[in-house]
């Protein structure tokens, strides 16, 4: 039995740095993942992430979260749940998780500032916004190229404003920046949209949102800010160069798992696969939320998820006390 821990009382204590589940991420999985743990008695630790409380923390009104007649705004979610958390205890560290190592028991979870030790391990470090990866992006990223409209949407009032994608983020971020902007063109490689139909609807009826069908994005041209844009039609080939006071890419995101290359199994997008319920490929190690869902991406689901990968982690520890 590792010295961590004493498990012949009935209240076992603890090492500093060593827990019965080690949650990675926070926002609506972890959070929830967090509430459930600690619920259950584990000692639970949460390390939120370089963006504590995840991507709602970017977001406005949520208007599709139950229990919340009239809508809630982003950030006000999170900490009502962060607060739900350190309610039963829960212990929340702000600061980004470095390195893991899944390959031995206890599992080690190593920061910027500590490392720690966990029995069993929950991801939830969700996903991040797609990049272009053309020229001009990374120069002009906060000074007109944004990937949040509900964050930085205000500061674009009275601006043509073009939006890339062609998904219900698109769609919703466009309409979103049509409070602020003189214009919003939706840049689309295809000729048809993937949002859902109600959005689509809302688009069309929209008369400040233009679409700019089968074409993309080349190069993002200005002096202190963006100035315009190079896009390309993939039909015919020629290329314009659009004014544009501001750009949201809205093109899909990618999961937060590159730590984890190594240590489980990943897709060929980079998601980790869940073998069992939230089980990984690693005994021990689960995950819950937009590390793994790539086809909902709800908070709703990512809360769901987080319930029960806390439940599956009881029972897994409950069933594997020699694990310690």
């Amino acid at each position: 039995m590792s010295k961590n821990a004493n498990y012949g009382s009935e209240e076992p204590t603890y090492a500093k740095n060593f827990y019965d589940v080690i949650i990675i991420g926070s926002g609506p999985a972890g959070f929830t993942a967090g509430i459930y743990a600690s619920r259950a008695k584990l000692k639970t630790l949460i390390i939120s992430g370089s963006l504590p409380g995840g991507q709602l923390m970017t977001t406005s009104e949520v208007e599709n979260y139950p229990g919340f007649p009239n809508g809630i705004f982003g950030p006000e979610l999170m900490m009502n749940m962060r607060q739900q958390a350190e309610r039963f205890a829960t212990t929340i560290i702000d600061d980004e998780v470095l390195k893991v190592d899944f390959k031995k028991r206890p599992f080690l979870i190593s920061t910027h500032s500590e490392t720690y030790e966990g029995r069993a391990i929950l991801l939830c470090t969700g996903a991040s916004p797609r990049k272009l990866g053309i020229d001009g992006e990374q120069e002009f990223s906060g000074r007109g190229v944004s990937y949040c409209a509900t964050c930085d949407g205000p500061f674009f009032k009275g601006e043509e404003i073009a939006v890339i994608g062609g998904g219900d983020t698109a769609i919703e971020e466009a309409t979103f920046l049509t409070k602020f902007g003189k214009s919003v063109k939706i840049i689309h490689r295809k000729d048809f949209l993937r949002a859902s139909k109600i959005l689509q609807e809302k688009a069309f009826e929209n008369s400040k949102i233009q679409f700019v069908w089968n074409h993309v994005v080349t190069r993002i041209t200005g002096n202190k800010k963006i100035e315009s844009i190079d896009v390309n039609n993939l039909t015919t080939g020629k290329t314009q160069n659009l004014s544009v006071g501001g750009l949201f890419v809205a093109i899909g995101h990618e999961p937060n798992t590159s730590i984890f290359k190594d240590q489980l199994e990943l897709d060929d997008k980079g998601y980790v696969v869940l073998k069992e319920n939230t089980r990984t490929s690693v005994e021990g190690v689960f995950a819950a939320g937009d590390v793994h869902d790539y086809r909902y991406r709800q908070a709703v689901t990512a809360a769901g998820f987080g319930c029960m990968a806390a439940l599956d982690v009881e029972k897994w520890l409950s069933e594997n006390k020699s694990h310690k």
